[in-house]
């Protein structure tokens, strides 16, 4: 049996993973060690930490494998030079420089880092995708797809999933791309690239879709078999540092939004026209791939498929009937797909079997001892350590009484979703208790929604159940009339992005979340990462602290451990400004 390190890195949302005969041990995104937001550097914070949550050194590994195939995607760079040339010699020189220097020879880079002497290999882009989502998914057989911007040269790709083995059909390469529409978007309503699509997709319930039909008949066209084409002549990456060009401006009347600039209701109209453009062309496109595989199962992955908006129209209008998507199904999930990849290759995995009952909750854990150390070396020596029961009975009453609580548990998140390890919890009732979190406490746009836990028993009272797994916060579902109970986490087109919490997925949350039930009759709390703009997710208790002190949090929990930012204002505190995102 093996031991192998999955790793990613160089474009964004470094990451690695660990597996121990056939099964995920450990996996953490380099950011949360680094604390630079999308950290793309070399991974080697989180290969560290992987080797140390499972008592490991690096002369244990077997196995070493990177997320892609470097020289594939180098060759993609230099053919699209070849083809817009003399066009495009800037973004061809910055990219050019980067690969000599480090990407291309990531095998020796990680060989001098670590002296190691084993076995290093690499799996396809997409492969590691389809890999991570199909042995999550705990399905036997199924149809995959993987949709992103581009990986070496594929944007899109499909396939056939049965009992480990993977069976690809088809492809669309690059520059055909639907992730590369929705990021130009992005683009041209001011939000960063890689980072800002979420915002974008939580910008379009504000607008209408009034340029749908002009984005149609100018930039984007879907033919009956799902291929995607896109005009190239308004973009810009192909020969330009920018994904949109000026042709691409005058379209639509108006140049590309500044981050500083204010959002109206241009970007909002603008927002709601490709979230509706990106919906109808994913239908289109699984419809047919639904027909050619003939599974009514289907597992998605790729960066395309953190949109939860679109995600909500997978199964209402295709022809699937089940779909699985993981939490981590961007880049940072890359890691963790390469090493089930090699492990497939290996004959070590099972897919019912390779992840624990929490399959997320693979990061680093600390005990009791290691969070007081860090509360003192912080300078604060007022503090409550209560037995599990008094505590959550404790920030049960503190949540009911409007008090913003960070929860600090257990072992972190892997992946972009807070699912109750590190989050920021509040009431949900006050309909005012949306702008104060996104002013105060997150400091980021007002329009950005919050996503509500809610104990699995009750989740159909308050929302829609369209028979999508609601677990880890991947879906949107329109709230019932129950949900006017719970207006700060409810989005203004009546929407929300659930996590319904079902017993043994996180029992520390689920504790206390019965109990604030018990107190107020409301199974339902919002739940949003611990972190501020432009931080990562907190991941150690230093990190946590610094985060409670430099925001308006009221109470800190952490283990066994409770703070009350009120009993602690003589702490000395420096205060930290993070670059927006």
């Amino acid at each position: 049996m093996s031991k192998i390190v999955g790793i990613s890195a160089y474009f964004h949302d470094s990451s690695a993973c660990l597996i121990v005969d056939g099964k995920v041990v450990a996996a953490i995104q380099e950011e949360r060690l680094s604390r630079v937001k999308h950290d793309a550097s070399f991974p080697q914070k989180s290969i560290v930490s992987c080797l140390e949550m499972a008592s490991l050194t690096i002369a244990d590994i077997d196995e070493v494998i990177f997320f892609e195939k470097p020289f594939t995607k180098f060759d993609r760079i230099l053919d699209t030079f070849l083809t817009v040339a003399p066009r495009g010699f800037l973004p061809f020189r910055k990219a050019i420089l980067g690969w000599f220097k480090e990407k291309m020879w990531v095998e020796d880079v990680f060989r001098k880092h670590f002296s190691y002497k084993g076995t290093f290999s690499y799996c396809q882009h997409h492969l590691s995708h389809a890999a991570l989502a199909c042995v999550a998914s705990g399905f036997e057989s199924a149809a995959y797809i993987v949709i992103d911007g581009v990986g070496e040269r594929a944007c899109t790709s499909y396939g056939a999933y049965e009992n480990g083995k993977f069976s690809p059909i088809a492809e669309q390469q690059f520059p055909h791309s639907l992730g590369l529409l929705y990021s130009a978007f992005t683009a041209y309503c001011g939000f960063r690239v890689n980072s800002g699509e979420y915002k974008l997709m939580g910008l379009a319930p504000y607008g209408k879709p009034v340029y749908k039909q002009l984005i149609l008949d100018s930039l984007v066209s879907f033919s009956d078999e799902g291929v995607v084409k896109l005009n190239l002549r308004y973009f810009g990456f192909l020969d330009d540092l920018r994904m949109i060009n000026r042709r691409f401006e005058k379209l639509f009347g108006r140049p590309a939004r500044k981050e500083n600039q204010q959002v109206d209701d241009f970007h909002k109209d603008i927002a709601a026209s490709i979230q509706s453009v990106l919906e109808d062309g994913l239908v289109i496109l699984l419809n047919y791939v639904q027909r050619e595989t003939g599974s009514t199962r289907l597992v998605y992955g790729g960066g395309v498929a953190l949109n939860c908006v679109a995600n909500t129209q997978l199964i209402a209008r295709t022809g699937f009937e089940q779909l699985f998507i993981h939490s981590a199904s961007g880049d940072s999930g890359c890691a963790m797909g390469a090493a089930l990849w090699a492990s497939i290759q290996h004959n070590e995995i099972q897919s019912n079997d390779s992840f624990s009952l929490n399959p997320e909750f693979l990061g680093p854990d600390y005990i009791n001892e290691a969070i007081k150390e860090a509360l003192h070396e912080k300078g604060i020596t007022v503090f409550h350590e209560l037995e599990w029961e008094t505590l959550t009975q404790t920030v049960a009453d503190e949540l009911a009484q409007d008090k913003v609580v960070a929860w600090f548990q257990g072992k972190m998140e892997f992946g972009p979703r807070a699912l109750g390890n590190r989050s920021i919890l509040a009431n949900a009732t006050h309909p005012e208790r949306k702008a104060i979190l996104n002013q105060k406490i997150k400091k980021r746009e007002g329009f950005r929604p919050f996503a509500p836990v809610v104990l699995s028993e009750y989740f159909a009272d308050y929302f829609e159940d369209q028979g999508n797994d609601y677990s880890r916060m991947l879906y949107v579902t329109q709230g019932t009339e129950k949900a006017k109970e719970i207006p700060a986490c409810i989005h203004n087109d009546g929407s929300a992005r659930v996590q319904r919490l079902e017993p043994g997925f996180n029992d520390q949350l689920r504790s206390l979340l019965v109990k604030y039930y018990d107190l107020t009759g409301i199974p339902v709390l919002i739940n949003t990462s611990f972190n501020e703009r432009g931080e990562p997710m907190v991941c150690s208790p230093k990190d946590a602290i610094r985060c409670f002190l430099n925001t308006e949090i009221d109470v800190l929990v952490m283990g066994n451990f409770l703070v009350y930012k009120s009993e602690i204002t003589d702490v000395v505190h420096k205060t930290i400004v993070y670059e927006p995102d």
